[in-house]
């Protein structure tokens, strides 16, 4: 095999790749969020049935390997289903689901560190279950919650790397093909390296900024 040197094209290609793994991460993340906040109200609001299928699901999920989850999805989720799944679409459905279960643990943990006898007393002045979660919980969680959560997106920027396993053209998989060609692997790992460090640097300052307004109006100031 004959190796190349590197060309401006590889910068490129490394952006490419950047850019899929910060476009599914950004995916997983909302399908996340939006998956594990709603399991925890399951939880909140102790739904029949429900609310033990989700503790049960994230607890599964936060307990075994991603890449695991990850062929289970991509080789197994097709035969049982009798139908095609791209590697995008297996990576979208593996990582949100990982990233779910992770949030349901982070928001129970928020919501049950605010005091009952504050839901209690917005219920004696004839707030709703709703409103109270809403005006009164719900700000005091997120502020709570926001530094494990802003450690878990890290965690789960790093977890994408995964994917190129499978086939998906993400960050790590331009490096492994930039290697391949150039074998030249601490040059490209570093960049690789690099450029992942960049990225969670970026996302543990926006959380920490988040995270310092939402603390900043957090404090319970009576109904």
């Amino acid at each position: 095999m004959r190796y190349a040197a590197f060309t401006p094209h590889d910068l490129l290609l490394l952006l490419q790749g950047l850019g899929v793994s910060v476009a599914l991460f950004a995916a997983t993340t909302l399908i996340g969020l939006a998956l594990g906040l709603a399991w925890a109200l399951l939880r909140h609001y102790r739904t029949p049935v429900l609310a033990p299928l989700a503790a049960f699901v994230a607890e599964l999920l936060k307990n075994s390997p991603v890449l695991v989850q990850l062929f289970l999805v991509f080789f197994g989720l097709p035969v049982l289903l009798q139908a095609d799944l791209t590697p995008v679409q297996a990576a979208l459905i593996t990582l949100s689901g990982n990233t779910a279960a992770f949030v349901y643990v982070i928001a129970v943990s928020a919501i049950e560190s605010v005091g009952r006898e504050q839901i209690e007393t917005a219920r004696v002045f004839g707030l709703s279950r709703w409103q109270a979660l809403r005006r009164i919980v719900a700000p005091q969680a997120a502020a709570f919650g926001f530094g494990p959560l802003a450690g878990l997106l890290v965690n789960q920027l790093q977890v994408t790397s995964l994917i190129s396993v499978i086939g998906v053209a993400d960050l790590t998989k331009v490096g492994a093909i930039l290697n391949q060609r150039t074998l030249k692997p601490f040059i490209v790992w570093a960049a690789i390296g690099l450029l992942y460090y960049l990225a969670a640097r970026l996302i543990a300052a926006g959380c920490a900024r988040a995270e310092r307004r939402l603390r900043a109006h957090a404090q319970w100031k009576g109904l």
